[in-house]
C-alpha cells in the first residue's frame, strides 16, 4: 500500500461514524437503510482531516502535521480534500434528493467543521462546535433520514436517547480537550493549573451525565465509556506540562475511538 495513503487519516472516521451507529442502534434502524449517510460521514471525515493538514502546513509549529505531508505540496493535499468532499457529497445527495431537510443539517455541519479548522485556538468554543457537528447533527441526520420527525424538521428524540446521546458527547468532549493539549491548541494555550481545572470540571460533569443516563435508562452496555474520563483525569491528576506532541498517547485514544466503533458496529449485529 502506498505510504501516501497515510495522509487520509481513516483512523478519525469513528469519531463521525459511531453517532451515527448509535442512533441505529437505539433505534433499532436497518443499516442498510442508512448506508449513503454512512459512506457520507466517512468521505466528509476524511475531508476534515485533510482540509485541516491543508490550514496547519502554514505552520512551522505544527511539527506532527508537517512531518506527516513530508513530500508533498499544500495544494496536494488540497486535491484530497476537494476529493473527498465531493465523493461525501454524491453520498449525501441520495439522501438529500428525497429528504432536502438533510441539505440544510449538512450545510451546518460544513461550516461548523470549517470554522473549527479555521480557528483551532479558540477555548472551549470550539469543543462545543466540534461535539455539535460530529456527534448530535450526524445523530439527527440519521433520525431525520429514517422518517422519525415531528414538524418535518426535528429528530423525534426519546428520553432514553436524549440521555445516552448527552453521555456519549459529553465523554467525547473531555477526550478532545486531551486531543487539543497534545497538538497545542486551544487548552494548551492556559496556564497548566487552569487547563488542569477546566478538564477536571469537564471529566466530573461528564461523569455525572454518563452515570445518571445509565442508571436512568437502564443501558449499561455502555458503561465501558465512563473508563474515558476517568482515565483522564488520572493523566491530569497533576498539572501537566509536558504533553505537547506527545504523540503516543494520542495514538492511544485514537485506538480506543476505534475499538468503540467495532464494538457500536458487534452490538448491532448482535
Amino acid at each position: 500500500m502506498s505510504k501516501g495513503f497515510k495522509l487520509l487519516r481513516v483512523e478519525y472516521i469513528f469519531s463521525v461514524i459511531i453517532p451515527c451507529l448509535l442512533c441505529i442502534y437505539l433505534n433499532d434502524y436497518d443499516i442498510v437503510s442508512h448506508i449513503w449517510i454512512l459512506a457520507g460521514f466517512a468521505f466528509y471525515a476524511i475531508t476534515g482531516n485533510t482540509l485541516n493538514d491543508v490550514i496547519d502546513m502554514k505552520d512551522p509549529n505544527e511539527k506532527e502535521t508537517l512531518e506527516r505531508v513530508k513530500g508533498y505540496g499544500r495544494k496536494e493535499i488540497a486535491v484530497l480534500a476537494l476529493a473527498s468532499f465531493m465523493l461525501g457529497t454524491m453520498c449525501f445527495m441520495n439522501s438529500i434528493l428525497v429528504n432536502p431537510i438533510l441539505g440544510f443539517y449538512l450545510v451546518i455541519i460544513v461550516c461548523m467543521v470549517v470554522f473549527y479548522c479555521m480557528f483551532k485556538k479558540l477555548v472551549i468554543i470550539n469543543h462545543i462546535i466540534l461535539g455539535i457537528s460530529h456527534i448530535i447533527l450526524p445523530y439527527f441526520m440519521v433520525k431525520i433520514n429514517a422518517g422519525d420527525t415531528f414538524i418535518n424538521f426535528l429528530p423525534h428524540m426519546e428520553l432514553y436517547e436524549s440521555l445516552i446521546l448527552a453521555a456519549i458527547t459529553a465523554v467525547a468532549f473531555t477526550g478532545q480537550m486531551v486531543h487539543e493539549m497534545i497538538d497545542g491548541d486551544s487548552l494548551a494555550k492556559l496556564k497548566p493549573k487552569s487547563s488542569q481545572l477546566v478538564i477536571w470540571i469537564a471529566c466530573i460533569i461528564s461523569l455525572l451525565i454518563a452515570i445518571l443516563s445509565f442508571i436512568i435508562t437502564k443501558y449499561w452496555i455502555f458503561l465501558p465509556i465512563v473508563f474515558f474520563p476517568l482515565g483522564i483525569m488520572y493523566i491530569y491528576r497533576i498539572p501537566r506540562t509536558s504533553l505537547l506532541g506527545r504523540t503516543s498517547l494520542k495514538d492511544i485514544g485514537i485506538i480506543l475511538g476505534n475499538l468503540m466503533l467495532i464494538y457500536m458496529i458487534i452490538l448491532i449485529i448482535a
